[in-house]
């Protein structure tokens, strides 16, 4: 059941060491504000606060931030940031949540989705100029030229550095949920590992299901 992904050529040229990682938990529930949530956000929260974390957190952050604006974009994270030192992880889903958590504390970019979405088998790649993604609402994504994309089988269904598809978005109805990581330059697997691995273990322990497995590619 575990995603197949594979690295094209011109990514692994452009690339050669920028890992991407992955985890998949099966069988689990959406719930809106599980039991005992509450207490254990704010329990990754006070320890993400911490100097020395938030520090390394931030450093991270802007690496992104810096990789976004070369190809003329926002890096989500930045805002992101601001926000949960201010006022805390925000509240929308179990599986939102769990995104955002994973993020702020190990200060990589994830994307969440429902597995069962996917069109066959995922590819790590680069863009051509002008290639379309449907974003979540539906925006027309654009992409330019070696723009870092994931794609199915059929299409894109994640721009790096303008967010993922609306065909993959979770919903209340999702059982099989994937959480996938971007590194960029300077970023290494190992923060990649830490924030799927918060993200696989909450999941499992607040939505129930079974962690498929975490897989972390150009380690």
């Amino acid at each position: 059941m575990f995603p197949v992904v594979t690295i094209s050529p011109t990514y692994a040229d452009e690339y050669p060491e920028v890992s991407f990682g992955l985890t998949l938990i099966s069988n689990c529930q959406n719930f809106l504000n599980p039991p005992g949530f509450d207490i254990y956000k704010r329990k990754l929260l006070r320890n993400m606060r911490r100097s020395e974390r938030l520090s390394e957190v931030s450093h991270r952050i802007e690496m992104y931030a810096k990789f976004f604006q070369r190809f003329g974009s926002e890096s989500p994270l930045t805002n992101h940031l601001k926000r949960t030192i201010n006022s805390g992880f925000p509240r929308y889903n179990l599986m939102v949540d769990v995104h955002f958590m994973s993020e702020m504390f190990s200060g990589i970019l994830v994307a969440v989705t429902d597995y069962d979405t996917f069109e066959g088998d995922l590819t790590l790649d680069l863009a051509k100029e002008g290639e379309i993604c449907i974003g979540m609402g539906n925006r027309n994504l654009c992409a330019k030229e070696k723009e870092i994309v994931l794609r199915d089988e059929r299409e894109i269904v994640c721009i790096l550095c303008q967010g993922a598809d609306e065909k993959t978005r979770v919903t209340e109805n999702t059982k099989n949920v994937l959480f996938y990581a971007y590194a960029i330059p300077g970023i290494n697997a190992e923060h990649l590992e830490e924030g799927l691995t918060i993200a696989a273990n909450t999941m499992k322990e607040f939505g129930g299901g079974n962690v498929e497995g975490l897989s972390l590619l150009n380690k």
